[in-house]
């Protein structure tokens, strides 16, 4: 991959860092470094714009350590434009002709001479603001409004993996300003390999679990968060199924756990209703019955008995 290509890789992360809340940008330090080790040239700086797309990250970002690296670049990228044109032939000559002129003008006559360096000055002044206006017109460097996707990935497995990701995440209309399905599916599966470093069944449950997700209908906000940004690749990853799922699901899930937790307290703590034992008292059959070890451990449980009609409570071995 080309060093331009390079650059392009990495503005494309970078745009996606730029919140006015400083969000979202836990890779940003390490994309500032990685884009420090690139050789950057004045070439490259015009064709890629990524000392606009820097200066925006500083702005944005709540990281000193981001800013200050951002600032150390955009500074060394500088130097690219404070290199000026050499002084022109024609200029050379007219200061050489404007020296002459003073020298034969102070020997005739002291007056003459006065008038000619005043004449002298004005036209040094306006051949150096036009010098300065045509090194101002050579800097604005016109803007690039899109660029070619670059991929260099040859492995078909995660070529493969990248298409079912991108689908998963075309179920929606994307959202005007946000990425490209592609882009986000290339970044999802360089975090997901990243993580196991090969495309083994780890891997490759890892994908299946996120395309899952991404195209379930009944759970649209997970995929509407990642296509926003409000969830990035790296953490997207990482997430249990548990986390990926809607809210719907996390409400029936505490439910179930809530029941779950009840059932077992009312086994422990209220007993056990049954209909096979009779009170003596009101001769209904609802009862509650315990049963404690209260005598040796050879010997049977003793059973504690409520009617839940009268509260007559009695007990037999």
């Amino acid at each position: 991959m080309s060093v331009e290509e390079e650059v392009l890789k990495i503005q494309r992360k970078l745009n996606k860092m730029t919140a006015p809340d400083g969000t979202g940008q836990e890779q940003a330090l390490d994309l500032l470094k990685a884009l420090q080790t690139l050789d950057v040239n004045l070439d490259i700086l015009t064709k890629t714009r990524i000392g606009m797309t820097v200066n925006e990250l500083r702005k944005s970002s709540k990281d000193d350590e981001v800013i200050s690296l951002a600032k150390t670049l955009i500074k060394n990228w500088k130097r690219f434009l404070g290199n000026t044109p050499a002084p022109s032939s024609n200029s050379s000559n007219k200061e050489s002709s404007s020296s002459s002129t003073k020298t034969s003008s102070k020997s005739s006559n002291s007056s003459a001479s006065g008038k000619k360096r005043d004449e002298d000055s004005n036209n040094k002044k306006k051949e150096e603001k036009k010098s300065s206006e045509d090194r101002s017109s050579k800097q604005n460097i016109p803007v690039q409004t899109s660029f070619p996707a670059v991929s260099s990935m040859t492995d078909a497995v995660r070529l493969k993996c990248r298409e079912m990701l991108s689908n998963a995440l075309k179920t929606d209309a994307i959202p005007e300003g946000c990425a490209t399905p592609e882009e986000l599916a290339e970044e999802l599966e360089d975090a997901i390999y990243a993580e196991f470093k090969n495309t083994d069944m780890k891997y490759k449950n890892r994908i299946r679990s996120r395309v899952a997700n991404l195209k379930d209908a009944k759970n649209p906000q997970l995929r509407m968060n990642y296509l926003c940004g409000a969830i990035t690749a790296a953490k997207l990853a990482k997430m249990t199924p548990e986390e990926m799922a809607s809210d719907e699901m996390k409400k029936l899930r505490e439910k179930f756990v809530k029941e779950a937790i009840n059932d077992a307290q009312l086994a422990t703590v209220q007993g056990t209703k049954t209909d096979l034992l009779k009170c003596g008292k009101c001769k209904k059959r609802d009862c509650t019955y315990n049963q404690l070890q209260t005598r040796s451990s050879d010997e049977p449980m003793t059973t504690f008995v409520m009617c839940n009609n009268c509260g007559n409570r009695w007990k037999f071995c």
